[in-house]
């Protein structure tokens, strides 16, 4: 089960990161009309929630830009920046080292509980590293559908 874990967790952010290759940093931070949030955003946010639940909830070091909270957190958008969000280089190199880190550090603690147990807001619960690892396939494939649209529509 582990093996084919981190294979999809490497596979899927690895479509991610395919998605946005090649992209102008202008295309990158284009909010088309109807949408909240840009490729940009997309791409932090999938970080930032991985990262969050792969390690903040294990007990881990969380490697988290200062940053990146007020900028890729639930409820934030570009409108509403203040600072400069990071390059498109730098956000690629961080999530593409990412699943790297997460199978390096996680591997074999997958049914290692975690306190307290945390109920997303789509009201799944989760309890266990294993648990909160596989939920991030989801949360990621969601934002790569937007990603996809976003692309559709800003380009």
């Amino acid at each position: 089960m582990s093996k084919a874990l981190f294979y999809q967790i490497e596979a899927i952010r690895n479509l991610t990161i395919k998605a946005v290759e090649g992209i102008s940093e202008a295309l990158l931070d284009t909010v088309p009309e109807g949408f909240n949030n840009n490729l940009r955003w997309n791409l932090g946010h999938i970080y930032l929630v991985q990262e969050k639940f792969a390690f903040h909830f294990s007990g881990d070091t969380v490697q988290l830009p200062e940053s990146f909270e007020r900028l890729f957190a639930r409820g934030t958008k570009p409108a509403d920046w203040k600072e400069e969000p990071p390059a498109l280089e730098v956000l690629l190199e961080m999530l593409a080292e990412q699943p790297k880190r997460i199978q390096s550090l996680l591997q074999g603690r997958l049914d290692e509980a975690v306190t307290p147990t945390y109920t997303t807001g789509s009201g799944v619960q989760l309890s266990t590293i294993g648990e909160f690892l596989t939920f991030t396939l989801y949360h990621e494939g969601m934002h790569l559908g937007a990603i996809k649209l976003l692309k559709r529509f800003a380009g």
